[in-house]
């Protein structure tokens, strides 16, 4: 008996549910009907994800076909989840995690010098190796195309005069809109450009010390019923046991900072051996302020470690810049792209 499997219609969201209905069908599952569902945030293309409402508006549609039983499963970025599901749901398995680092993105005609190391046959394809080359390459005043206030909480930081300017729609839109001057640079999630094969369009991933990825960036979340013994088996053969850890912990740090995806949080966790670390970023909206943590924990201990280290942002005092972000209008946006 086919499963249906709810998702998005996106250039990306399509490719998650193909990777997932793919998994499904290599663990021995039943095939996969993957069922297109329109959100609020596809139809409201033309505005600002802040001022509508945020990334929780890409998910709230497909999680209500879902309670239905519409669908038997829905795939989505977790990013765009919101810190706590509704009930009766669960996600029932992750698969393993891109590069979760934001990226930037310059015009395909910007001619940089080629960097010195880690280019083969003498390539002059243009390079950005550190965060001062980046500053170097845009200037203090640059047009960036984001939308996310955690992002540009951040960048504000390295960049005091730039402009930011949200962008919409698929990736080939806002590489094309880029591309023919619409902005100096985007900013982007590397996992996107990775999946569809814009790899190289990349041309500086930025470093968690200069801008923190957003909780569950990179991350595909498989979405189900809690009472639905069959899927949650299924999506047991294709769980990835380290990417759930890493967003068992982020999840937790944001749900212990108010449960909120509606804030400038930066969250990410990350494995050695059995050992995992989590740094943790609340930036104030204007980039004046900003708050980290860090510690490591077994691995088993994911949740508590996020628990914990959104502890030590409160104790510097993380709440009154969470909360001047919530009183600031359209200053929301979910746990972001």
């Amino acid at each position: 008996m086919e499963l249906r499997l709810g998702t998005r219609g996106s250039q990306l969201a399509l490719w998650q549910a193909s990777a997932v209905a793919a998994r499904i069908a290599a663990a021995g599952g039943p095939p996969c009907r993957i069922i297109v569902i329109k959100t609020s945030g596809d139809r409201l293309q033309d505005a600002p994800l802040s001022e509508v409402g945020g990334k929780r508006l890409f998910v709230k549609e497909i999680e209500d076909a879902l309670i239905r039983n519409e669908i038997d499963l829905a795939v989505h970025s977790s990013k765009d989840m919101p810190a706590v599901l509704p009930d009766g749901l669960v996600i029932a398995a992750v698969l393993p995690r891109e590069d979760p680092r934001d990226a930037v993105v310059l015009p395909s005609q910007v001619a940089l010098k080629p960097t010195t190391s880690g280019v083969s046959g003498g390539s002059s394809r243009p390079a950005i190796e550190t965060i001062d080359d980046l500053v170097a390459a845009l200037g203090q005043g640059p047009s960036i195309g984001t939308g996310s206030v955690r992002r540009i909480a951040q960048l504000t930081r390295l960049f005091p005069g730039a402009r930011f300017t949200p962008i919409r729609g698929n990736l080939d839109t806002r590489l094309r809109k880029l591309d023919e001057g619409a902005h100096d640079a985007l900013v982007l999630a590397a996992a996107g450009l990775r999946r569809l094969g814009f790899a190289d369009r990349i041309s500086c991933a930025l470093p968690p010390a200069a801008c923190v990825p957003a909780p569950g960036q990179g991350i595909v979340a498989v979405e189900c019923r809690a009472g639905d013994a069959r899927v949650r088996e299924i999506g047991s053969r294709i769980d990835d046991p380290a990417a759930g850890a890493a967003l068992d912990a982020e999840r937790a740090l944001v749900e212990a900072l108010g449960g909120g995806c509606q804030t400038p949080v930066g969250a990410l966790a990350t494995l050695d051996g059995g050992t995992m670390e989590l740094v943790a970023a609340v930036i104030a909206l204007d980039g004046s302020k900003a708050l980290r943590a860090q510690a490591t924990a077994p691995r088993g201990d994911a949740a508590a470690l996020g628990r914990a280290v959104a502890a030590d942002l409160l104790a510097q005092g993380a709440d009154e810049i969470l909360a001047n972000a919530r009183r600031v209008p359209g200053a929301v946006e979910g746990i972001q792209p």
